[in-house]
């Protein structure tokens, strides 16, 4: 296979690589936190809450980052306050409309839960967060130790389960077993996590597939266009935003980055500084215009202060890099 091909076919598998990358960052995170961070306080009630918490917390930041750094969820956002014409506000359009944001608030959904999925999944495989939280409520009533115990001391008995140091020596066999029991039920869980997330994005992808009006070469060409475009268009914005802003410096100060036989320049004003800087956290956004900086919108003003000075071009450094000290 050439280097061509197996870049097309990585670029048509954009997304289940995207997938894969994230839940292998998150298992390889999960063992580093587990090593670093996790300690059972083996203390009854304390022990519930601590595992609940290394469990379901790390898996709730992961579903929150999942939705901040997908693009289409700002687009959702942004785009689902689109103002349609009285033509189109038919009952059609609008339940179309509706399809489409479920659709896209699908797919971001599923892109956003394969990071905490992963983590539920190799921590429940792993089993000692479930075994800490578990611990206390374990059923051992099958163990004559337990039998002359009353409820509290049994329960504070078994909240020292998953610390050996804690736990006296006559209930090392029984800690074993309940421990190997916990992880056990732990590690079922985990594999009846995968399954049922499996079955569960296979009927999904079927379901997507069967309802799509697309054929499966259509389906394949839309994707690989809108990847295109979007490429395209993000060069296409840097370098349009890049030609726009040099013309806003040039007029601020005279000449434009990188340009060669520069015969005059311009000195801003104390009023030109203080226009230009500060932070710019309140835009005005007209229906056709808005400003992108106050450098921006300095430019449109149409200043007439500043002052323009004439210079030698001789005197115009060719090499603007700093000097390094003596060789």
């Amino acid at each position: 296979m050439s280097l061509a091909s197996l870049i097309a076919f990585l670029k048509s598998k954009e997304s289940i690589i995207f997938n894969a990358i994230v839940a292998l960052l998150t298992v390889g995170g999960q063992q580093l936190f587990s090593f670093f961070a996790f300690s059972c306080p083996c203390s009854p009630t304390e022990n519930l809450r601590y595992g609940l918490a290394f469990l379901g917390v790390p898996a709730l930041i992961l579903l929150i980052v999942g939705f901040v750094f997908n693009d289409n969820t700002w687009r959702l956002f942004t785009g689902s306050t689109y103002d349609f014409s009285i033509q189109e506000r038919s009952r059609q359009s609008l339940l179309m409309k509706y399809k489409l944001i479920c659709f896209v608030l699908g797919n971001i959904t599923g892109r956003a839960l394969v990071a905490p999925v992963t983590w539920l999944a190799v921590t429940l495989l792993n089993g000692s967060y479930y075994a800490c939280a578990a611990s206390e409520f374990a059923f051992v009533d099958h163990y004559d130790i337990f039998k002359n115990m009353s409820a509290d001391a049994r329960k504070f008995t078994l909240a020292k389960f998953p610390c050996a140091q804690l736990v006296p020596s006559n209930f090392s066999r029984v800690r074993e077993e309940v421990l190997l029991e916990l992880k056990y039920q732990s590690q079922v869980s985990g594999w009846l996590l995968i399954a049922l997330v499996a079955v569960i994005f296979f009927l999904i992808l079927c379901v997507a597939r069967c309802c799509s009006p697309l054929t499966y070469l259509h389906l394949r060409y839309w994707t690989s266009y809108v990847n295109n475009e979007q490429t395209l268009f993000e060069q296409a914005a840097d370098q349009h935003s890049k030609v726009y802003a040099m013309q806003n410096i040039k007029k601020f100060f005279g000449f434009s980055p990188g340009s060669k036989n520069i015969s005059e320049i311009r000195i801003p004003s104390r009023n030109d500084w203080k226009t230009i800087s500060g932070l710019d956290l309140l835009k005005v956004v007209n229906l056709d215009y808005c400003h992108y900086s106050l450098l921006h919108a300095w430019a449109d003003e149409e200043p007439t202060d500043g002052k323009v000075i004439s210079i030698d071009v001789g005197q115009v450094p060719t090499d603007t890099t700093l000097p390094v000290g003596p060789s």
